[in-house]
């Protein structure tokens, strides 16, 4: 089991209330996944920041928090943005879901009839795409040799391609 860290945030659009109500929920769905809960962060705040969905000095706090328990992965509530994944990945130094991740990944686990896993392996690929610059960074080296025109295709490009690929196939399975 990955140890686990469950953050929400407490705005206008959503009182504490229901932040606790979605909180619990995603303990549920966390505990499905096979994490265990060590504790869980709520901020209240105006708005979501753009960098990093919470304050600096939370996110802070939860990074001191992440260090001294070891702490394999940090979920979060809403959709993340995929500059936010990366900077909270930079900052926090361990893994970071949020709440669409983690339903996706339940789907797969639980995916018994092939339409079934071909329809959840298309929705993951769709949620990776735009993401692919912030998981693979290291990948973003052009790539050339013999024989190649110019300074090559990046492997970022080449996974983008090969994945619009996969998505283009398993749309045409499921049709």
């Amino acid at each position: 089991m990955e140890n686990v860290v469950l953050i929400g945030a407490i705005t206008a659009s959503q009182n504490e209330t229901e932040v606790e109500e979605y909180l619990k929920e995603l303990l549920f769905l966390t505990d499905t996944a096979g994490g265990s809960v060590v504790k869980i962060f709520k901020q209240k705040i105006d708005r979501i920041h753009p960098k990093t969905f919470l304050g600096k000095g939370k996110i802070n706090i939860i990074g001191e928090f992440i260090k001294l328990n070891n702490i394999d992965t940090a979920i979060f509530d809403d959709e993340l943005s995929p500059s936010q994944q990366k900077n909270l990945e930079k900052i926090l130094t361990c893994k970071i879901v949020d709440r669409t991740n983690l339903i996706l990944s339940i789907f797969a686990l639980r995916a018994q009839t092939a339409i079934s896993k071909i329809q959840v392996e298309l929705a993951q690929y769709q949620y990776l795409l735009p993401r692919l610059t912030n998981l693979w960074t290291h990948l973003s080296k052009q790539k050339g040799g013999i024989g190649m025109k110019g300074p090559g295709e990046k492997e970022i490009e080449t996974d983008r391609r090969i994945i619009r690929q996969q998505i283009s196939l398993l749309k045409k399975k499921i049709n």
